[in-house]
């Protein structure tokens, strides 16, 4: 018993010292007798998963920007003299707007980690889908579809995130990063997700009535006073 305790302390010391990159490499610069060293030191606000989430957070941000301007354009589709619509101009305006501010916020969560921000990086299906040249000119109905759509994928991305920093392992297991994702990200999108899904089926309900025109009206009418 008394062998295993003093293992368990020896390993506990190993850790210790292992762990403690910043202060090694400060000391070891500091006994350098040339003071004109460059040598790097660990001295970062990494730790945790960051290194091994970084890159799938960046795809994350990229992909909010592009979201942004997604529902940019719908916004100024409904926006223009023909359509006349500013309830739904207002509705995909914040859906932008929102968007677009959770991209900077998770900019500044990347770096207040010790990350970088690299503006390049966009999944393979996202690329596949600029190629495709989407078409963002559409009727009320299939624009909040698309919205809530795009918003479902949005959430699913931030799940496998939070998966991946939650793996419970040497290397990967990071419950601050799932506490931020759960946070500033998940509880957003089911509200989001919820208000989406009930436009749809209420104007879904609507448009096949008598006086669909009417009605689509009056839905403009609301979404205004949202």
């Amino acid at each position: 018993m008394k062998a295993f305790i003093v293992f368990v302390t020896l390993c506990s010391i190993a850790f210790a010292i292992e762990g403690e990159y910043c202060y090694t490499d400060v000391v070891r610069a500091c006994q350098t007798t040339n003071k004109l060293s460059t040598s790097p030191i660990n001295c970062t606000a990494k730790y945790g998963a960051i290194d091994a989430v970084e890159e799938g957070l960046q795809k994350y941000v990229n992909h909010h920007f592009l979201r942004s301007f997604e529902y940019l354009l719908m916004s100024t589709h409904f926006a223009n003299y023909e359509k006349n619509r500013p309830g739904f101009e207002k509705l995909f305006r914040g859906l932008s707007d929102g968007t677009w501010h959770d991209a900077i916020e998770l900019i500044q969560y990347i770096t207040k980690r010790g990350g970088k921000m690299n503006f390049d990086l966009v999944s393979k299906e996202v690329k596949e889908e600029e190629v495709s040249e989407p078409n963002f000119e559409l009727y009320e109905l299939s624009a909040i579809a698309k919205a809530l759509d795009t918003h479902k994928r949005l959430a699913l991305e931030a799940h496998m995130l939070h998966s991946e920093a939650a793996r419970k392992t040497s290397k990967y297991h990071d419950p601050e990063i799932s506490s931020h994702l759960e946070r500033e990200f998940m509880h957003k999108h089911r509200d989001i997700i919820r208000k989406l899904a009930g436009y749809t089926t209420d104007l879904n309900s609507l448009l096949v009535g008598p006086d669909s025109s009417l009605s689509l009206y009056l839905f403009d009418e609301y979404l205004q006073k949202e």
